[in-house]
């Protein structure tokens, strides 16, 4: 039935206590419809004027004016807003810990790799665990997944924020461990996965028309280039000086208020995030026997996109976080220019920002998997290139760097689409809506990636020989790091480019199938709810 169909359409609307909204449709002059669920997709913003659409517990998802808003740019915003904050704690980890564990706190590579790796064990429970808990737990008044943006961020800032206090480092090296290992998994397994993964749950419930999920995307990554432009550009000014032997060091003190700072402005973000977001997707709630956790896992096993799509997630994390990481070391102790740094960053983040603007239209014409694949082509051509011309010259690198980029922002501009797609066919294939268990699932994947990244990188400079307390590298050390920031990503980029391409199976026509296999799901549902409420009442 198409919720649009009808000239006697009538709604009813039950004001005042907390009540279910009764939707009454007259159909071919024959049939009743009682609707307790809508999907808001055929749906004009006219007619949602005069529509409220409720929770499994009665709460009405409005705004203050007691309607349902159109989905919109505001929405868009605050989606972007939401990766801002998170890439305040997030980016900055992956790009700074490494150096502030080892170039303030004095550690060695090789225990903080075996940290980043060990800390993924614990997130292989916490991740699906909270997954679990958004998916099952009774939503509250504000939506099943914005109440956790609520009641996390601050904690999520202040656990970001201790993970750099830089007087630390006078401590025994016994107690700089246990500072280290608390406070790493205190932000990593805990405070940020729980305010991740009902924030990345939650674009499948803003909309659930297609179009509408990859502008979500879109802007999303949007909000990750600002804030990795923020970090790339300032952190390298505030964190770093030359001694007088013109190398280049870090200031300790700089670290501790640069997080603190960061803290506040990811606070400022995840408030935005949540007052300009909206729930609108409603789903049944969950009845019958919890699903075990090993059910849920051999479910998801079954699953081709998502565990393609977790492949790629780990190569591509492990690629672009390893280059970030090795880009400090590549300028501070290659190039010798650690303001350099600032100007890099700058122009790897305007290939994603110059293509956002055009994404809509690469995607509609050609599909995600489509244009993923091509991206990461580009790129792990461009980054082999650079491995094999050695080059010296700062602008040259420049130059196919942000040729580079492109590739990887176009990818980065549209994979958190890919996770509504794989969501949505999840369902289809299991009958169970399942968003927050899938996305943590992914966002596990990724933070393996982040470790693997982070240890790895402590793994290569203690292979290479590279001396933390050193003030400056041997040319041999220095050669090295550039050939590892440039060699393995350039191969695992391809490598991602053939998951993408051969593995992941949904091209446009499948996701375009699947979209409409589940909304007129929703409207049978709609209409079965329905007439069992008309059924009771006589």
């Amino acid at each position: 039935m198409n919720l649009n169909q009808g000239k006697n359409k009538k709604i009813f609307l039950l004001r005042g206590q907390k009540r279910r909204i009764l939707f009454s449709f007259l159909c071919n002059d024959k049939c009743d419809w009682n609707l307790q669920q809508l999907w808001i997709a055929d749906w004009t913003p006219a007619e949602m004027e005069d529509v409220m659409v409720t929770d499994d517990r009665g709460d009405r998802k409005t705004d203050a004016s007691g309607e349902i808003r159109p989905f919109g740019l505001r929405d868009k915003i605050g989606y972007m807003f939401g990766d801002f904050g998170n890439d305040f704690s997030f980016i900055f980890a992956s790009n700074y810990l490494m150096v502030f564990y080892t170039k303030v706190l004095g550690l060695s590579g090789f225990v903080v790799g075996l940290l980043f790796l060990g800390a993924r064990f614990v997130d292989a429970f916490t991740d699906v665990t909270m997954g679990r808990i958004v998916d099952y737990m009774r939503p509250a008044g504000d939506g099943r997944f914005r109440c956790w943006i609520r009641r996390m961020c601050v904690p999520v800032a202040v656990a970001s924020s201790v993970m750099y206090l830089y007087f630390v480092r006078d401590w025994v090296y016994w107690a700089k461990l246990v500072y280290v290992i608390f406070t790493y998994l205190l932000w990593s397994s805990f405070c940020y996965t729980a305010i991740n993964i009902p924030y990345g749950s939650m674009a499948s419930v803003i909309s659930p028309d297609v179009k509408d999920r990859a502008s979500l995307s879109t802007f999303r990554s949007i909000g990750a280039s600002l804030a990795g432009l923020v970090i790339g550009v300032l952190v390298p000014l505030i964190v770093y000086e030359t001694d007088l032997e013109g190398n280049q060091v870090v200031r300790p003190v700089n670290f501790t208020v640069t997080a603190f700072v960061f803290g506040i402005l990811a606070v400022g973000c995840y408030v935005l995030c949540y007052l300009l977001c909206q729930e609108r997707v409603v789903f049944a709630k969950k009845e019958g026997k919890k699903e075990s956790v090993w059910s849920m896992l051999a479910g998801l096993g079954k699953n081709r996109p998502l565990l393609a799509l977790v492949c790629a997630a780990l190569v591509l994390l492990l690629a672009t976080l390893l280059s970030q990481t090795m880009n400090n070391y590549l300028f501070l102790d290659y190039f010798k220019n650690a303001k350099a740094l600032s100007v890099v960053n700058v122009v790897g983040i305007g290939g994603t920002l110059l293509l956002a603007p055009f994404i809509s239209v690469i995607v509609s014409r050609i599909g995600k998997k489509e244009a993923g694949a091509a991206g990461m082509l580009l790129a792990g051509v461009v980054y082999v290139i650079l491995f094999f011309l050695q080059v010296k010259s700062i602008l040259l690198f420049m130059v196919l760097f942000f040729l580079g980029t492109l590739g990887t922002g176009l990818f980065n501009l549209i994979i958190w689409a890919f996770i509504t797609d794989i969501i949505d066919y999840q369902e289809i294939a299991t009958g169970r809506r399942e968003d927050g268990t899938v996305y943590a699932v992914y966002s596990f994947a990724r933070k393996v990636g982040q470790a693997l990244a982070g240890g790895l990188g402590g793994f290569v400079l203690t292979a290479i020989g590279y001396i933390s307390e050193a003030p400056a590298q041997t040319w041999e050390v220095s050669r090295r790091i550039y050939m590892v920031a440039t060699l393995v990503p350039g191969i695992c980029y391809l490598a991602v480019f053939l998951i993408v391409q051969f593995a992941y199976p949904l091209t446009r026509g499948e996701v375009e199938k699947n979209t409409a296999i589940l909304r007129n799901k929703r409207q049978e549902q709609a209409g079965e709810a329905g007439i069992r409420r008309d059924e009771k009442s006589t």
